[in-house]
């Protein structure tokens, strides 16, 4: 049972920089956020990727966010290796979470020497691997904080399910995690499951950002609601276009003296009407940061290519 104290907002990221970034014939048909892969070239893609890249880091480091970025590896061939939230989760009782992926190319993202790394180059404590990845075999998925949007305090994963998360993978995962499931359905405008709760839902420390008319069944939809209000968070609705402009795949960290940051794409910020803008002001910086061709090859945006860092330090 994880017992350990943790905080909303971390204050370290994983970022793995991107080396063949390119729109993934294998996550596109579960993935309606993305451009079809065969509309790009994918010297480009990566051209502007590793351009995009770099800007989420000059923004972070400048904002006072610890940054701990690993290269990805030439083979396996990983298009998909800016989104590392999807494969692990660090927690503050020291775990490390390895998630099942659904796309076979996605698989070799996992990666043992990137923990490795985090323990040798940069003092932080691994105390247990929990690795979920087994239930690829049974074709059960569940892929990390894109599929969980977790409340760190209060001990609860929100989860739409969807191809990419499972039931029983999620109950497993929150049992082992002592983390309360709460899992509802959720759709886009035009009826297709939202693949992942991390472009429809963002949670900060009293906050959260909500497309609750994807919800379609409106018990699911009050009992989101109510959980979040139990555990005080102020609702900032935003629609389906503004999800579709990735709105709700923002992320809280923390960064100069304990500043509250909040970072997001771009287009996010600029589908927000000024009240919502508002809102979120006065909590947290913003964060902006031009991602437009990683929105649109690989069908994520900023909180994707964020792991949050939660684990202990070594004395």
């Amino acid at each position: 049972m994880n017992t350990a104290c943790e905080r909303q907002a971390a204050d370290t990221v994983l970022l793995v920089r991107p080396v063949a970034f390119h729109g993934n014939p294998e996550t596109a048909e579960s993935n309606a956020f993305q451009r079809p892969p065969e509309a790009a070239d994918p010297a480009a893609e990566q051209a502007a990727a590793a351009v995009e890249f770099a800007g989420l880091m000059e923004a972070l480091s400048a904002a006072g966010v610890g940054t701990v970025v690993v290269p990805d590896k030439v083979s396996p061939a990983t298009p998909d290796a800016v989104f590392p939230n999807n494969w692990v989760s660090f927690h503050a009782d020291g775990t490390a979470v390895l998630y099942p992926m659904m796309a076979p190319s996605r698989r070799g993202e996992r990666r043992q020497d990137i923990l490795e790394l985090l323990s040798s180059a940069h003092g932080f404590r691994i105390e247990r691997v929990l690795d979920l990845s087994p239930h690829e075999q049974a074709g059960r998925f569940l892929e990390g904080t894109g599929s969980m949007v977790l409340d760190r305090v209060n001990r609860v994963a929100y989860a739409c399910l969807s191809p990419r998360t499972d039931a029983e993978v999620l109950a497993e995962a929150a049992r082992l995690l002592d983390y309360e499931p709460i899992a509802f359905l959720a759709t886009d405008a035009e009826g297709i499951a939202v693949y992942h709760t991390n472009v429809m839902m963002c949670l900060g420390a009293d906050f959260a950002v909500l497309c609750e008319q994807a919800i379609g069944d409106p018990g699911q939809r009050a009992a989101v609601r109510r959980r979040l209000e139990q555990t005080g968070h102020e609702i900032v609705p935003i629609d389906f276009t503004q999800m579709r402009s990735f709105a709700g795949n923002m992320l809280e960290l923390r960064g100069h003296d304990g500043e509250r940051v909040l970072a997001l794409s771009a287009r996010a910020l600029e589908c927000l009407a000024p009240a919502q803008v508002q809102a979120l002001e006065s909590r947290c910086r913003l964060l902006p940061v031009p991602v437009a061709a990683i929105e649109e090859g690989g069908g994520g945006s900023v909180r994707c290519m964020l792991a949050e860092v939660h684990l202990p330090r070594r004395d």
